[in-house]
């Protein structure tokens, strides 16, 4: 069993075709169906259960891909490990973020992180905190940008930073100009009124609602979107509220913007660069971090 015969099986079941496979690896497609023969024979079971427009998983094959991705990952570790101890500047690193936060925070790091280390590779993935807690837990990304709570188990984190959560109201809203003196606005205020959320899946979404449930009401939420902008362009029109982190807030829009309110008690949310729990952490992945902390501690003070 050699490696390659391990990436060859990995990219077979991530495509689904043995064509698209061969394209991604870059090479040709009778070599690929001949490497997985000879590893299938010398395993003795069939990985794939091949039909005539998909290639499927046997049940073999979806254990063997379980403990294929642990052994890439852990190969991956140890290369990252060795380039390390080499002092070499070089190097990738692969980081996971939740689209709307990372939307705001990272045009501010990765230059920075560029101009400090320009021969590391930063690749970047977007999705949902629920799927990048999957992602970093399977070693799909060194480290993910969340916010506390996690869910997984697995993840340990590095806290980056606080951020306040404000209240988003049209500019009409009676809240809007009344004076709420120094505390700012208690939640509870918003109880008859409509809320606007983000859908299922994301973070912000579930912390918005807990932060109502411990106002003592359950909002009553008459629009979902999956995008942020969406959601305050709603508020501004004049179709509900919502609950806004302040580094969004800080945003600069053209059209429809909400008017913007503290909250009584500070609400606020914790950033963290989580990571998978024992999983080496290369330079290049400390000094993301480091640059991060570094970039959202100027951005609090501005």
């Amino acid at each position: 069993m050699e490696l390659r015969q391990l990436q060859y099986t990995l990219q077979i079941a991530e495509e689904r075709n043995f064509s698209r496979a061969a394209e991604k690896l870059h090479i040709a497609q009778p070599s690929l169906s001949q490497q997985l023969s000879k590893l299938e024979q010398e395993l003795g079971v069939k990985l794939f259960q091949r039909n005539t427009s998909t290639v499927e998983l046997t049940y073999a094959g979806a254990s063997f891909i379980e403990h294929a991705r642990k052994i890439m990952d852990a190969v991956e570790q140890l290369r990252q490990e060795m380039d390390d101890i080499s002092q070499l500047r070089a190097g990738r690193v692969v980081v996971g973020s939740m689209p709307i936060t990372g939307s705001h925070l990272l045009p501010y790091v990765l230059p920075a992180f560029k101009e400090s280390y320009p021969d590391i590779q930063v690749t970047l993935l977007e999705d949902t905190s629920l799927n990048l807690e999957k992602l970093t837990a399977g070693g799909g990304t060194d480290l993910s940008l969340l916010s506390l709570p996690l869910i997984e188990s697995s993840l340990d984190y590095e806290p980056i930073g606080e951020e306040m959560i404000d209240l988003a109201v049209p500019p009409h809203h009676a809240l809007a100009t009344a004076s709420y003196g120094t505390k700012g606005v208690s939640l509870s205020d918003l109880k008859d009124d409509p809320f606007i959320v983000l859908k299922k899946g994301q973070g912000f979404r579930k912390l918005s609602i807990d932060l109502c449930h411990e106002a003592g009401f359950e909002p009553n939420i008459v629009f979902e979107s999956n995008n942020i902008e969406t959601v305050q362009s709603l508020v501004a029109a004049g179709m509900g509220v919502t609950l806004v982190p302040r580094f969004i807030a800080r945003a600069k829009r053209s059209e429809l913007i909400p008017a913007y309110l503290p909250l009584d008690g500070q609400p606020s949310r914790t950033l963290v660069i989580a990571f998978r729990r024992g999983r080496y952490l290369s330079k290049a992945a400390e000094a993301f971090i480091d640059t991060f902390k570094s970039i959202l501690a100027q951005r609090n003070q501005s």
